[in-house]
C-alpha cells in the first residue's frame, strides 16, 4: 500500500496545506471498518495530495503502522486501577469521559476537516451505550461546529435508536455536522424519522464498493464460503447468551450438512479481534468430533486481517453464506451468488438492491431447513445471479465516483481551485504565455 502523508506542523500562511484528520473505530479489528478508512485514503492520496493527515481512532498503533499515519487513541484510559470497582469506577469513568471530551474537541480544532469514513457510526444494530460512540460523535461534531472544522458523515450507516438518549446524541451528532451522505435510502430515512432535516443529504453506495478488488473467477461450484460472527443480539441482555447459542448450533448444523452433501467449506471472519475466530473455532471442533474420518483440507479456516485478504479468502468459493454487512459487500464485489443471514435491516436492503432479497434471513430468527433450501436454490441459479450481480456491480461505479467529486467540491473548495491554476500555470509556462486573471 501507498504510504499516505505524515501529519506536521500546521503552518499559517495563505498556501498551506489544508490539515484532514480521521475519526472512528478504526484499526480495532472490524474489517469493514477499515476497508472503509482504506477507500477513503485513497482518495485523498489521488484527489487532495497536498493534504496532512492523522486520525483519531480506537487502536492508533495499528493504523500507523499500518496506513503509516500519525495517530492518536481515541480514548483515554489509565494505566492504573484497571480493576478498582464501585465509586471508584465510577469516578474514573467520568474522569475519562471527560478527559476524552478536552482531547476530541482540541484534536478537531487542529484541523480544516475532519471525516468519518463510512462505517454504521449512527447505527445500533449491534450492541452500544449512549456513553459510547453516540457521545463521541456528539462531541465531535459540536466541536467541529464551535471550532468552524468541517466535520463530515460520509456514506454512513444509521437506523432509528430505540434508547432515547442514544437517539438524540445521534441526531445532534447527525445536524452539527457540516456534511452528511448515507450508504443506503435506510439509514437516511432512519435519520428523517428521528427528526432531522436530510432533504440536502445524498445516499451513495458504500466506500467499500471503491476498492480495487484482486481477479477472481466464479469459484469452486461445490465449494461455499461461509462467514461468521460472534453474535449476542442487539442489546437483548436478557437473552443474549441464549441467542449465542442458537446461532451457533444452526450453523454447526449447516456446515455438518455442507460438508455430508460434498461440499467444500471456506470459514472466514469479519471482525479480527478474536471473537468471531472463537466462533470459528467452535465449527471446526464441532467438525472434528462429528466428522473424525473427514478429510481436514475439506473445511478450511482462511485467515483474514484486511479486505483484500477476506475477498482472496473468498474467491475460491463458488457461493457465499454471510452476516457481517462487509463480509456480504465482499462476496458481492466479487460476483458470488450470496446468502445474508443479517442481524439488522442494512443486510436485505443492501441485498434487495443487487436483486438478492429472497436469499436473506435475519439471524435472530434462523431457520436451517429454509437456510439449506435458499442454497440449493442459489447453486441453480447461480449463471444468472452472477451476472446479475456483476450489472449491479458496474451500475455503483459512477455512483461512487460522483460521491468522491462532491466531497472534493464542498470540503476542499479552496484546493481543488488552487489545483486547477496551478496545473494551468504549469501548462502556461511550458507554451510561453501567461495566465490572465479574472
Amino acid at each position: 500500500m501507498s504510504r499516505y502523508r505524515l501529519s506536521g506542523e500546521r503552518t499559517r500562511d495563505a498556501h498551506r496545506r489544508p490539515r484532514v484528520g480521521l475519526f472512528g473505530h478504526l484499526g480495532s479489528g472490524n474489517i469493514g471498518n477499515d476497508a472503509s478508512l482504506e477507500a477513503m485514503l485513497q482518495y485523498l492520496s489521488a484527489h487532495q495530495p497536498r493534504a496532512i493527515l492523522d486520525a483519531m481512532c480506537s487502536a492508533p498503533e495499528t493504523v500507523k503502522d499500518r496506513y503509516h499515519l500519525l495517530t492518536i487513541p481515541l480514548r483515554w484510559r489509565p494505566l492504573e486501577g484497571r480493576q478498582a470497582s464501585g465509586a471508584a469506577r465510577v469516578l474514573r469513568r467520568s474522569l475519562g469521559k471527560t478527559a476524552d471530551t478536552i482531547r476530541i474537541a482540541c484534536w478537531v480544532r487542529r484541523h480544516e476537516v475532519v471525516i468519518v469514513p463510512g462505517m454504521g457510526v449512527l447505527e445500533t444494530t449491534l450492541p452500544v451505550r449512549p456513553w459510547q460512540a453516540p457521545y463521541d460523535m456528539f462531541v465531535l461534531c459540536a466541536s467541529g461546529r464551535l471550532f468552524r472544522t468541517k466535520v463530515a458523515l460520509v456514506s454512513v450507516g444509521a437506523n432509528v435508536a430505540e434508547e432515547r438518549l442514544t437517539r438524540w446524541l445521534f441526531t445532534a451528532a447527525a445536524r452539527m455536522a457540516f456534511y452528511r451522505s448515507y450508504r443506503d435510502e435506510l439509514s437516511r430515512d432512519a435519520m428523517r424519522q428521528q427528526g432531522l432535516d436530510t432533504s440536502r443529504d445524498r445516499v451513495y453506495p458504500d466506500l467499500a464498493f471503491g476498492l480495487p478488488m484482486p481477479p477472481a473467477g466464479p469459484g469452486g461450484e461445490m465449494t461455499v464460503g461461509v462467514g461468521l460472527i460472534d453474535y449476542y443480539g442487539n442489546n437483548d441482555h436478557g437473552r443474549s447468551d441464549e441467542i449465542h447459542a442458537c446461532y451457533v448450533e444452526q450453523m454447526k448444523s449447516f456446515t455438518r450438512w455442507l460438508v455430508d452433501h460434498g461440499r467444500r467449506v471456506r470459514l472466514f471472519v469479519g471482525d479480527t479481534n478474536n471473537a468471531d475466530q472463537n466462533v470459528v473455532e467452535e465449527i471446526l471442533a464441532d467438525l472434528r468430533a462429528c466428522r473424525p474420518d473427514l478429510d481436514p483440507a475439506w473445511v478450511v479456516a482462511e485467515p483474514v486481517v484486511t479486505f483484500t485478504d477476506l475477498a482472496l479468502a473468498m474467491a475460491s468459493a463458488g457461493l457465499v453464506v454471510a452476516t457481517r454487512y462487509h463480509n456480504v459487500i465482499c462476496a458481492l464485489m466479487l460476483s458470488k451468488p450470496t446468502i445474508s443471514i443479517g442481524y439488522g435491516e442494512k443486510n436485505a436492503v443492501l441485498m434487495a438492491g443487487t436483486g438478492l432479497a429472497e436469499y436473506c434471513q435475519s439471524i435472530n430468527s434462523l431457520d436451517l431447513e429454509q437456510l439449506i433450501k435458499q442454497l440449493t436454490d442459489l447453486e441453480n441459479d447461480a449463471t444468472r445471479l452472477r451476472q446479475a450481480i456483476t450489472e449491479g456491480n458496474a451500475a455503483k461505479a459512477p455512483l461512487v465516483q460522483a460521491q468522491l467529486a462532491e466531497l472534493s467540491a464542498v470540503l476542499f473548495r479552496h484546493e481543488s481551485r488552487q489545483a486547477l491554476l496551478a496545473a494551468e500555470d504549469q501548462e502556461l509556462r511550458g507554451s510561453g504565455r501567461q495566465r490572465r486573471e479574472v
